[in-house]
């Protein structure tokens, strides 16, 4: 496999330095930006394997480079951000985000759920086979969704949530268990998560948001005749 190469663009050079001298040490290459202009630069570079995003940032903040980019990249971009209200964080995760990480963090907990997004981005590139239901089409060799022959700009998560319910058609999956197969372990993140990518996913489905049922107090289920 590749070596992975991650962006990390913060405008705390001390951050920067920080995050890539650990993440160099574990066998990684880094890239670094230090202002949202240049991160939005940096961010189309197709050796790309994820990118780590600060959200105060000059010229661009984080959120304006992520709506950006996340129509042309289809790499995990995780926030890193001291911001912490929930709304911050749902505002991050609708923007296309696939994760949010508060500032002080952990810096072995940090690469340890950068691996974790990077293990599910190979095994979902790994299983290549094209699904469909009704006039909805899941291609997991390009990573691309078409409805009614129109392809649909999904962020990773997103494919990756669509996927994971297309695959377990007509069973109800709780949150946690969503949680669990597109992000791992709950102990890191915030299961509300999973209800702001569904919602996204809705919205992009447009008038055949049916495809994906909410079963109330227990979770969801993807609705449909899978060939």
């Amino acid at each position: 496999m590749n070596t992975p190469t991650i962006l990390i663009a913060d405008d705390d050079p001390d951050i920067v330095r920080l995050l890539a001298e650990s993440f160099q040490d574990e066998g990684f290459v880094t890239i670094e930006a230090h202002n949202g202009k240049e991160a939005m630069e940096k961010a189309l570079d197709p050796s790309l394997s994820l990118i780590l995003l600060d959200i105060m940032m000059p010229e661009m903040d984080g959120l304006d480079v992520c709506r950006k980019i996340r129509n042309v990249v289809n790499i995990p971009i995780l926030f890193l951000s001291a911001k912490d209200r929930e709304l911050d964080r749902i505002i991050g995760l609708e923007v296309g985000a696939d994760d949010y990480i508060l500032k002080p963090f952990s810096i072995s907990e940090l690469i340890a759920r950068v691996r974790a997004h990077l293990r599910r981005e190979n095994r979902y590139i790994s299983a290549a086979k094209t699904i469909h239901s009704g006039n909805l089409v899941i291609n997991k060799d390009t990573f691309e969704v078409f409805h009614h022959d129109k392809r649909i700009d999904l962020s990773t998560k997103e494919f990756q949530i669509l996927l994971y319910l297309a695959e377990n058609a007509n069973r109800v999956l709780s949150r946690e268990q969503i949680y669990n197969a597109i992000w791992g372990e709950t102990e890191y993140g915030d299961i509300n998560t999973v209800t702001v990518h569904i919602k996204n996913l809705r919205s992009k489905l447009e008038h055949d948001k049916h495809y994906i049922k909410t079963v109330w107090g227990i979770g969801y289920k993807f609705v449909g005749d899978m060939q």
